[in-house]
């Protein structure tokens, strides 16, 4: 009956508060990931659908296919 009561119960093991401790730590880097990401996306939200980005993209490219082309033969370099 001695050894009964001397005994401490599961959840005041150093195992379970470990446990506990690092399951309340990915608990709440989700939360905080989730809410950065939430915030991302309304932020990329009201950009106007992406039209300036489009409109970037089409004064860029050229003639060749869409890309553009860095000529480095007419170029001379002073050595």
């Amino acid at each position: 009956a001695l050894s009964a009561q001397s005994e401490a119960p599961f959840y005041e093991e150093w195992w379970f508060l470990l446990v506990m401790a690092l399951s309340s730590l990915i608990l709440i880097l989700l939360v905080v990931f989730a809410l950065v990401l939430h915030g991302q996306s309304k932020k990329y939200k009201n950009c106007n659908g992406g039209k300036t980005i489009s409109n970037v993209e089409e004064s860029v490219t050229l003639d060749n296919g869409g890309f553009t082309a860095l000529e480095l033969n007419s170029r001379h370099l002073n050595i």
